[in-house]
């Protein structure tokens, strides 16, 4: 008999670094003494983290080696021309802006195209997106179809688009739009994947009513990898192939390098505009440094460049998209409820089923970090009532409709035994999930709040 090999890592660890888990006792009182809020630990505190997968990646040799050639000029680095050349093969744009991470990228973009009243429709904005669409007086609009909100549909695209809506909304608002967005993956929706079908009828839309379409691309390349895996007709094609066409239908991008491009810190505005392009580069000159470092020394627009190429690689995204779901598999069978199909980057626990008993204003998917903090020093990161702010019309919470607890997984960091420890730690806060008590704010921050906010338990 001939066993099928499992499938291991493709690559090699070669440098470690030392965690240590502290006492149960002791992360009571450190996170305590943050006012609940797990972004105030340190890291250090912090067993296994899953905060985030931006800027938490383990980068490449071939990455590091990019950086000792790094070309410090203050305009025309060498390493910003191998930046362009990158983002020209791998996604088809011929002009860059390299911006400090994305969400300066989004706000060069949304600087240069938004005004006071307009409404900006995405499939479903996250936390950055929204706040630079609020901070310049415009209107965040989802337009998520409505699969997204059911969180045990087994639908493979719950990212996409609903296009009735969005025609609907153009047709209606037309003259105060001046841009669509779509966020790929959707990770205010659980990390779902957008469909190329999907991709294609909103740049047909767009086109229409004559808008410029955007695509939020921080990773592009799990999303690229589900629709090799999920869409007819993608199956035989080579996850460049399918990256090329998904950005052929929009008019350019906003990247976050931090997470797709496998780096600690960096972005870019991508376009095909020339007269765009002018524009959002006078303002990069304000706002992040010269149009050709835009904030960032040449060596990290190197390791960026090398990045982009490698992230397409098809035996990596097999292991990264396989590591995530594994766990999610885990979780399922600890019967903790998940978002389902679990999505690229992260698991995200269903706050909402997990703890019925809290209301949204007491915060139930903060409560629910802090407790798995608690049991396992595992950090992960509200996506729920906090995270979405307040309707500026009403001054009252903006309750999202999903409630959940982002489980984000660094690429390239951690085993499939850090996994294990992951699974049990939520199996232990899901037994005793009823005594969990609910939080409320002693501070709150005007702009995204999640960042900085502090909270004291209901029953204290």
């Amino acid at each position: 008999m001939t066993r099928t090999l499992p499938q291991a890592e493709p690559f090699r660890i070669k440098v470690v670094e030392p965690v240590t888990m502290t006492t149960r006792e002791e992360r009571a009182r450190k996170i305590e003494a943050t006012g609940y809020n797990l972004f105030g630990l340190k890291s250090t505190d912090v067993y296994i983290d899953l905060l985030t997968d931006s800027g938490t990646s383990a980068m490449s040799d071939n990455q590091w080696a990019g950086i000792m050639l790094g070309d410090e000029a203050y305009a025309g680095s060498k390493n910003y021309y191998n930046l362009l050349s990158s983002v020209e093969d791998v996604f088809g744009f011929p002009y860059v802006v390299p911006t400090h991470q994305g969400r300066a990228a989004e706000n060069l973009l949304l600087y240069t195209l938004l005004r006071a009243g307009n409404f900006v429709p995405n499939n479903m904005h996250f936390d950055t997106t929204k706040a630079h669409v609020l901070h310049k007086g415009g209107v965040p609009v989802d337009l998520v179809r409505q699969e997204a909100f059911d969180p045990t549909s087994p639908y493979p695209f719950k990212g996409d688009m609903d296009l009735d809506r969005l025609e609907s909304f153009l047709a209606e608002h037309n003259a105060k739009v001046p841009l669509v967005m779509l966020t790929i993956t959707c990770n205010s929706g659980g990390g779902q994947p957008v469909s190329m079908s999907n991709i294609r009828g909103v740049s047909a839309i767009a086109k229409k009513f004559n808008k410029p379409f955007f695509i939020d691309a921080c990773r592009f390349a799990e999303n690229a990898y589900f629709i090799k895996q999920r869409e007819a007709g993608y199956s035989e094609k080579t996850v460049a192939d399918i990256v090329r066409e998904m950005f052929s239908y929009a008019d350019g991008c906003t990247m976050s390098a931090k997470k797709d491009a496998l780096v600690n810190i960096g972005g870019f505005l991508a376009l095909n505009d020339a007269a765009l392009y002018q524009q959002t580069s006078g303002l990069a000159v304000l706002f992040e440094g010269f149009p050709t470092y835009g904030g960032l020394a040449g060596r990290d627009m190197e390791a960026i460049a090398r990045g982009l190429r490698e992230v397409i690689d098809e035996d990596y995204l097999a292991y990264r998209v396989g590591q995530v779901k594994y766990l999610g598999d885990l979780l399922l069978k600890y019967g903790v409820p998940i978002i389902e199909p679990v999505g690229g980057h992260a698991v995200y626990l269903d706050a909402r089923r997990f703890l019925p008993h809290l209301p949204q204003d007491q915060f139930p998917a903060q409560a629910l970090g802090v407790e798995l903090y608690i049991e396992g020093g595992v950090r992960g990161v509200e996506i729920g009532t906090c995270l979405a702010g307040r309707n500026p019309a009403t001054n009252d919470h903006d309750y999202p409709k999903l409630e959940m607890l982002r489980l984000t997984i660094p690429r390239r960091v951690y085993t499939d035994r850090h996994m294990d420890v992951i699974a049990v730690a939520c199996a232990n806060v899901w037994d005793r999930r009823s005594g969990i008590a609910g939080l409320e704010f002693t501070y709150e921050a005007p702009i995204l709040r999640h960042f900085t906010a502090k909270f004291k338990r209901i029953d204290e």
